[in-house]
């Protein structure tokens, strides 16, 4: 990461310009555990308001006491009463005492779940009886872990269990899995599975036990509650924030080993990879690294084997980049069987005459311009100097045969560059409620930002587009208006196509320019559309026979359409009508709602296919659009779909804007084929994702893919694996690059193979399991009705969770709650999943849910993660150090604590940054201090009634507390994938936002769900149903 991008202060005027430090180039051949140092920032502090969560000099200004503590444990002045919820403690402590595993399931028996458990019904936080003692290394997570002392405030790990074996410490030895020399591996490796992935509970002892109703009530709370009494301790059950906060503070300092003999880091998780000949789980993560020889053995654990995969995903700046290789004509070495391409798990044999298939172990004869002598262990002796049998994704140039259309004579690659068409919606919805001004602003913002007048694109910046690149702009109404942009005009001209049934291009030249050579023609016409048909104003837009129309100028070469639309497109061939029926809606018969009737847009959408075109949509509308039938273009050809419900100018126009720039310089392909192979035993089942699948098993099609999709490939077995054979995956990805080039992507990965189901859960991919549920459960929401699906999703974690304690576990008490170490939170992650806009129960529009549906099905993997689960980060209490570069981890950002997803949590008088990767809300507590108010947004600013409730960015003052936020702010805006961050505020009982807000609680009571513990004891008691316990 580089910490040039964060703040000192002020991004003006800064007064600490003196004390910038020259940026450093690191070079190196690998990635070491940090980001490459940047412009560190001193943190001079000038005249302010003291810090809001530590003691300052004088009389707190905020008027309440604050008592002296320590750095490490912050108290607020507006923190909640602890006669009900107990002493809170340090999120980054973990207890495994009586409080958390014994009176658990004291707890649990007041309930009525069980008559005797650990510590005995009523038993003291403190106890432990010699039957907790006895069990407690099973209290609710442990697989086969050593027992440990029964009260530890702060137990230490161990190397072999530690899954980050490479730090001191809790994280065990310095020298652990990272000591090795980074590229040395052995390609038939077993891995020797030890210990556990989260040897320690994952909670902070925190005990707010029933969310108060209301203030009085908050504040009228008697102390803490007997464990018999029937509340289950919220701090005894595992915590998502605890789990993410541990291993973010592991990774700040260590790389991932794609070998290493333990599970891959949570999807959130910013971490450098070593690259050792497995893929990186950026790119892939299999929901099991050990996999099981049989069929019979995968159903004990009722886990799914699945791989998901996002081909084109973001690196960071300090890893080493994807290697690509051109073997010319020939092409890169393949398997003549499977046709499964060369990668560092084939075995060369015959002195390297000959190579050994890992999927089909079919013996291949080695080109000659591909053949080295091997040593005495039969490893080439040009391994080190071939990417392609020590690195895990690599991408090929490949021959001509493998390109969709020939280059024709005099035809360049950069010829092939990626096409653009800019298709604006200017009708009168457009016009009157400004979405046609933000998207021309963010067309033009996208193309030429930082860029003067004559200047040519500066190389990194954010206007860079590849060489060769062309755009054309295209308007629509009732009518279709082409533009000819050619440079040597001094004004576009324009040419109306009226005739919608039968609709071709009028134009031979001048629809497709270079952006830069004709940016003074673009920029007035970009400048001129909002007021030129302001006066026309049609009120039907006509989308349809559009696309049809700019399809017949891209069906040679491909491309990428980006199209805005304000209104339902009522108008001409294919028009759409209003579906929506909120009689409908919660029934059964409300899949109709979410399928695309039109026939005509589904071979639109096929033709789009066969292209290579994909479909952007920039929806702004303040009504229903029909979702599911525009999306459904979209998701089939590989676009996007970027939805403002209810659009205000002022409001959303900076996100449209970044959004838009996002699309335009995030790493693109188009026609696109993805083909995934595995080994002898396993066979493909389904896939899940966006887009077009022809035959079932078929390849998987794509008009376009770029960095931010994903998608799930699901395995079943077709014969038994051998224990002593290693499972081998390849994920092969034919494109053409933005640039014109014809490549194909290669990701490898290896797994080792047991008939133990223990050491099958050991290395559990918990975020992938999640990951594939939601993307199967999105798939059928068309098909099956939502009561369905919800309940299947119910049932499927019950089943894992009783399948684990019926063959995994020791015999224990029937009212002990037992988790599997890798899934503790996986129970969470179900409820946040239930939710979720496109599978919560009640009456939810078709829109929404039909968007947060396609959402699930694609979207990146870290951005999943915090869409189901958000990140929950306090400002009103932060130490002076945090938001600024970590002094003990270079180029790391100070991270507080984040914290767990329910009101209990808010403290009086607090602010809240809040993200779930889509909406980024400033919480602000209605008692929140006049103080912090000034010194976050500005002098004169006291109450919350002054700011603006459409304001989307942080102001800049030069302020220590203003600093920190705009730091935090645009850390979590690095961490997004899929959409620009901008804040909307949400001020206590003033702003609509708020229900996004109480939305984002996941661990509450809502959505038509229960709360976190209910959601547990609900889930208990049917594991005991299934394991026979009453």
């Amino acid at each position: 990461m580089d910490t040039a991008i964060y703040h000192a202060l002020a991004q003006q005027d800064d007064p600490n310009r003196q004390n910038r430090q020259p940026q450093q180039q690191q070079q190196q051949a690998l990635p070491s555990g940090h980001a490459p140092q940047g412009i560190y920032q001193q943190r001079v502090i000038p005249p302010q308001q003291p810090g809001y969560g530590y003691p300052p000099p004088g009389p707190n200004p905020y008027g309440a006491p604050m008592p002296s503590t320590t750095p490490l444990q912050f108290q607020n002045p507006y923190a909640p009463p602890t006669q009900l919820y107990g002493a809170p403690q340090a999120p980054s402590q973990q207890q495994e005492g009586s409080s958390g595993i014994g009176g658990l399931t004291a707890q649990m028996g007041g309930m009525g779940i069980t008559d005797g458990a650990m510590g005995g019904v009523g038993a003291s936080p403190g106890t432990v009886s010699r039957t907790a003692k006895k069990k407690q290394r099973h209290a609710f997570h442990e697989i086969d872990q050593a027992p440990s002392a029964p009260v530890a405030s702060n137990p230490p790990f161990s190397p072999a269990a530690s899954q980050f074996p490479g730090q001191q410490g809790q994280f065990g030895s310095q020298h652990g899995q990272f000591g090795a020399q980074p590229n040395t591996f052995t390609p038939g490796y077993q891995q020797q599975l030890t210990g556990s992935q989260f040897p320690v509970p994952a909670n902070p002892q925190f005990v707010p036990g029933i969310p108060p109703t209301s203030q009085a009530q908050y504040n009228a709370s008697s102390s803490g509650r007997d464990s018999s009494s029937g509340q289950v301790d919220p701090n005894a059950i595992p915590s998502i924030p605890a789990s993410r906060d541990l291993a973010q503070a592991h990774y700040n300092t260590n790389p991932y080993a794609t070998l290493a003999q333990h599970g891959p880091p949570p999807t959130i998780t910013d971490y450098a990879v070593i690259d050792q000949g497995n893929v990186s789980p950026k790119f892939a993560r299999l929901t099991m690294y050990t996999i099981p020889t049989s069929q019979e053995i995968l159903n004990q654990t009722a886990l799914p084997l699945a791989w998901i995969l996002q081909p084109l995903a973001k690196q960071r700046s300090d890893e080493a980049p994807v290697p690509v290789l051109d073997f010319g004509e020939a092409g890169p070495p393949r398997c003549r069987r499977c046709r499964t391409y060369i990668n560092p798990f084939m075995t060369f044999i015959q002195g390297g005459g000959k190579f050994v298939c890992n999927m089909c172990s079919f013996p291949n004869e080695v080109p000659p311009e591909y053949f080295s002598p091997v040593d005495m262990s039969g490893r080439r002796l040009d391994r080190e100097q071939r990417p392609e049998l020590i690195r895990g994704t690599v991408e090929f140039v490949v021959p001509k045969e493998y390109w969709s259309r020939p280059l024709e004579k005099g035809e360049t690659i950069e010829d092939r560059a990626l096409k653009w068409v800019f298709l604006i919606d200017v009708s009168m919805e457009a016009c009157n409620r400004g979405g046609l001004t933000a998207f021309v602003e963010g067309i033009k913002k996208a193309l030429y930002s930082d860029l003067s007048e004559g200047e040519e694109p500066v190389k990194g910046g954010i206007q860079k587009l590849p060489k060769g690149t062309k755009i054309a702009i295209v308007t629509f109404d009732k009518e279709i208006h082409f533009y000819n942009l050619n440079p040597s005009l001094d004004a576009a001209h324009m040419m109306v196509m009226p005739d919608l049934e039968d609709p071709f291009v009028p134009l031979s030249t001048g629809l497709f320019i270079d952006p830069y050579e004709s940016r003074s023609v673009i920029e007035s016409l970009l400048d001129s559309l909002p007021k030129m048909f302001s006066a026309i104003k049609n009120p039907e837009p006509a989308l349809l026979p559009t696309l049809h129309a700019v399809l017949g100028s891209m069906e040679k070469s491909g491309g990428r359409i980006i199209c805005s639309l304000s209104s339902l497109p009522t108008w001409g061939p294919g028009r759409l009508f209003l579906r929506e029926d909120t009689k409908l809606l919660g029934t059964e018969k409300e899949k109709a709602l979410f399928t695309t009737e039109h026939q005509s847009w589904r071979k639109l959408a096929n033709k789009m296919v066969d292209a290579g075109v994909g479909l952007d949509l920039f929806l702004t509308p303040h009504a229903y659009i029909d979702a599911a039938t525009l999306g459904y273009v979209s998701s089939t050809t590989g676009g996007d779909v970027f939805f403002y419900p209810n659009f205000v100018i002022s409001r959303d126009t900076p996100r449209l804007v970044d959004d838009m720039v996002h699309v335009l310089h995030r790493e693109t392909g188009y026609n696109a084929l993805m083909k995934v192979r595995c080994s002898n035993g396993l066979q493909v089942a389904n896939y899940s994702g966006n887009f077009l699948q022809r035959t079932v098993n078929g390849d998987l099609e794509f008009g376009v893919i770029d960095a931010d999709k994903s998608m799930s490939v699901s395995f079943s077995y077709d014969g038994k694996l051998e224990k002593k054979v290693d499972a081998h995956f390849q994920a092969a990805l034919l494109y053409t690059t933005r640039e014109g080039e014809r490549r194909v992507r290669c990701l490898n990965i290896v797994a080792a193979v047991s008939d133990n189901g223990k050491d099958v859960l050991r290395l559990v991919d918990q975020d992938a399991v999640v990951m594939l549920m939601a993307k199967e459960a999105a798939t059928k929401i068309v098909d099956r009705p939502l009561k369905e699906i919800r309940g299947n999703l119910t049932e499927k974690a019950v089943e894992i969770l009783s399948q684990y304690r019926k063959n995994f576990s020791a015999p224990s008490p029937p009212g002990q709650l037992i988790l599997p170490e890798a899934l503790k939170e996986f129970a969470l992650f179900m409820l946040a999943l239930l939710k979720t806009r496109g599978l919560r129960g009640g009456s939810v529009s078709s829109d929404m849910r039909t968007h947060s549906m396609r959402l699930l099905k694609a979207m990146p993997m870290a951005d999943l993660s915090t869409y189901l689960y958000p990140l929950i980060i306090p400002i009103h209490n932060l130490a002076p150090t945090q938001g600024f570069p970590d002094q003990a981890a270079e180029g790391v950002l100070s991270i507080p604590p984040t914290l767990r997803a329910s009101y209990s949590r808010i403290e009086e008088g607090g602010v809240y940054l809040v993200d779930n990767s889509q909406i980024c809300i400033l919480w602000l507590h209605a008692h929140v201090s006049p103080n912090l108010l000034e010194d976050l947004f500005g002098p004169g600013i006291t109450t919350l009634q002054q700011l603006d409730p459409y304001m989307s960015e942080i102001p800049v003052v030069e302020t220590h507390l203003n600093a920190q936020v705009r730091n935090l702010v645009q850390w979590l805006s690095e961490k997004r994938g899929g959409r620009a961050l901008k804040l909307q505020l949400a001020r206590q009982g003033m702003d609509g936002a708020e229900y996004e807000f109480a939305g984002m609680l996941v661990e509450d009571r809502g959505n038509d769900e229960r709360a976190y513990v209910d959601w547990l004891v609900h889930v208990h008691k049917f594991v005991q149903l299934e394991v026979g316990c009453f």
